[in-house]
């Protein structure tokens, strides 16, 4: 729990924009957070595209591949699991809420990314100043990470067993991938 509270704040930091220590870079030396000019050669356009939709960008396969299912997919699926329409309700909020999240962050991690390949287009790039630029990089990519993870824990919370069960039946997972066990005590933890 007290983790959870560490993220939590340092989600909160990050969303607010403060100053992370360590974290400081010359004035002027790389472009600005919220300015990605030219291409990011370290990532393709379909990648830019999903971090700009706020799409999960494989970030959420350790949830979802052991059983715990992400409101997208859902929400595609609600008919065939089924859900109860008070349930599509809350993972719709849940789906807005992390998409809103994630392409904010979305947006500040290509940004990172940017000023990383600025600093190597432009033959700036030192150790020191490479280490805090992946250091941003690292934070940003971390929090995308956690939005997207959180949304398969929350919800999995949403759902009853069978529901899950089913949804990993339509998915393709088996008994074997998934653990109904793992899901029962990830939900029992929340």
């Amino acid at each position: 729990m007290h983790l959870l509270r560490l993220a939590i704040l340092c989600s909160g930091l990050l969303m607010a924009g403060f100053a992370v220590p360590g974290f400081a870079e010359p004035e002027g030396a790389f472009p600005p957070m919220g300015e990605v000019s030219g291409n990011i050669k370290s990532l393709s356009a379909a990648d830019v595209a999903a971090l700009m939709a706020g799409e999960g960008w494989g970030l959420a396969r350790a949830a979802e591949l052991n059983g715990l299912p992400g409101p997208v997919h859902l929400l595609e699926l609600r008919h065939a699991i089924p859900l109860r329409p008070e349930q599509v309700h809350g993972i719709e909020a849940l789906y807005a809420e992390m998409n809103a999240q994630a392409r904010l962050l979305g947006e500040r991690y290509l940004a990172a990314e940017a000023r990383i390949e600025h600093a190597f287009r432009g033959d700036t790039a030192t150790p020191d100043a490479l280490r805090t630029l992946l250091a941003q990089s690292a934070a940003l990519h971390a929090e995308l990470r956690y939005t997207h993870l959180a949304a398969h824990l929350r919800a999995a919370a949403l759902l009853s067993e069978a529901q899950i069960a089913r949804y990993n039946s339509l998915r393709g997972y088996t008994a074997e991938q998934t653990s109904p066990h793992r899901q029962h005590s990830a939900r029992a933890n929340r």
